[in-house]
């Protein structure tokens, strides 16, 4: 169980920039007109969890950001 835990805590650490690069991977490969229908069912799946991944990560980074006013406070965005 402690392994899957470290498996998952790395999965959530790759860059969006990666995540995004794997996800226009997966379209790629669902434009081919050669991909069998199961293929394209497994790159939907593929996409649509990178996708959730994507998102999560974003809102992870919106919650951090702070954002400084005119008087030097800052306060969440």
């Amino acid at each position: 169980m402690l392994e899957q835990k470290k498996g998952e805590q790395k999965e959530t650490q790759i860059p969006l920039e990666e995540l995004f690069s794997k996800l226009e991977e997966v379209v790629k490969n669902l434009e081919n007109p050669e991909s069998s229908l199961e293929e394209s069912f497994q790159y939907y799946n593929e996409g649509m969890q990178l996708l959730k991944r994507c998102n999560e990560t974003i809102d992870s980074v919106e919650k951090k950001v702070l954002v400084l006013d005119e008087e030097g406070e800052t306060y969440e965005f």
